[in-house]
């Protein structure tokens, strides 16, 4: 009969730690530190600044601004702009993802569960809030999607998002209309509270960020069905 051998794991068994409770040797597997790749995270922390150097040059001027307007106010040259965007549409891209990003995670959400008046008030200081901070480069975006498919799909996706939170916000009242009737109370809805709405009653009327409000909530409050019992 051949002789049993007993199997040997290599170094790492060498270095057997010392019994455990029941008294089977436990294997000591040496836990390797996490290596930073600091210039990885140089690089990406570069090409953040570009965009938000590309963000405030939009938010001063609507008017696609230039490599080298860009890169001045980075901080960095125009060969760093190209090293991590291939053109100017791909930061243009980047950007817009970034910028609907963060408009579209405003803190807070509407309150979907509340009475009529908390529900519509929720919703609004959102949908303000939103318009206030993001609407110069909401009209830069629109103006220079060109015919860019991917900016197109961007605009998109951030009006089917705000038609979102309208149904969810609205339910119990949209609930009581018919198919037709609930979709065109969501296209008033939407209309209402677009970006060029606000910038009207700011700009054209002089009407406080409060007033503003006010004029959205007594309007919706009009439009929106009676809430069911």
């Amino acid at each position: 009969m051949d002789s049993y051998v007993e199997p040997r794991l290599g170094r790492q068994a060498d270095a057997i730690a010392p019994s455990g409770p029941s008294g089977v040797a436990v294997l000591a597997i040496p836990v390797k530190p996490v290596r930073v790749d600091g210039r990885r995270l140089r690089s990406e922390r570069t090409r953040q600044l570009i965009i938000e150097a590309f963000l405030l040059l939009l938010r001063e001027n609507p008017h696609m601004p230039t490599a080298v307007q860009i890169a001045d106010r980075a901080g960095y040259s125009v060969r760093s702009v190209f090293q991590r965007f291939p053109d100017l549409h791909s930061l243009h891209v980047a950007a817009t993802d970034f910028a609907l990003g963060q408009a579209l995670g405003t803190p807070g959400a509407p309150d979907t569960q509340g009475d009529r008046q908390t529900r519509l008030r929720s919703h609004i200081e959102l949908r303000a809030r939103t318009c206030e901070e993001w609407l110069p480069l909401w009209r830069a975006l629109v103006a220079n999607r060109g015919e860019s498919p991917e900016l197109t799909q961007r605009i998109r996706r951030a009006r089917e998002t705000t038609w979102q939170r309208m149904e969810q916000t609205y339910a119990p009242e949209l609930a009581t209309l018919g198919d037709a009737e609930r979709t065109k109370v969501l296209i008033a809805l939407e209309s209402l509270t677009d970006y060029e709405s606000w910038a009207r009653m700011r700009e054209l009327h002089g009407l406080s960020a409060e007033q503003a409000r006010s004029v959205w909530i007594d309007a919706i409050d009009r439009l929106l069905p009676a809430t069911p019992v």
